[in-house]
């Protein structure tokens, strides 16, 4: 393997082809259609947004679907309006931040019924729509973290695929 980088600021497609101790060489070679020079140009930002296509079989072949949502949230020119960045916690940490949500949101669905029943959000409903709105995206932010985490160790193996997609699927 050739020398690793010292460059402080590297992306996270660098970080994760190194914390596998590939050389873009022998990257390359993993990734089939991806040649050395086009990997550092992704590496170095020098491709400022990578083709998804690319992102794809980097995300499958190094075993990391974290980077499908690090493109998607932070180069895909849509995906940067609409997909929020999911950080992976372990999984008690997302199943907690997911219970602590549903909690929250118990005690606003009536109030939600209140807003919304006449079709219309008035200017004193609001601020109690927009609270509720928030604690709903952090709902949807723990529910896609667990399928991110998921798909994290069914990637590494962790989970058995098989068993997994018998019960996913039914």
């Amino acid at each position: 393997m050739g020398r690793a980088s010292v460059k402080s600021n590297k992306t996270v497609y660098q970080l994760r082809r190194e914390e596998l101790g590939l050389s873009r060489e022998q990257a390359s070679e993993l990734l089939g259609g991806i040649t050395a020079d086009h990997l550092e140009k992704i590496e170095s930002g020098k491709i400022s947004i990578p083709d998804p296509e690319d992102i794809f079989i980097m995300a499958e072949k190094y075993k990391d679907p974290n980077l499908y949502n690090y493109y998607c949230a932070n180069q895909c020119p849509i995906g940067r309006h609409y997909v929020p960045e999911i950080k992976i916690n372990d999984l008690t940490q997302v199943v907690l931040d997911m219970l602590d949500s549903l909690n929250s949101i118990e005690a606003d669905k009536n109030r939600l019924i209140q807003i919304t029943h006449d079709g219309a959000i008035t200017p004193d409903e609001i601020h109690d729509f927009v609270l509720i709105q928030k604690e709903l995206e952090r709902i949807s932010l723990a529910v896609d973290g667990m399928r991110l985490w998921s798909e994290r160790m069914l990637s590494a193996g962790l989970i058995d695929q098989n068993i997994y997609d018998k019960f996913y699927n039914k």
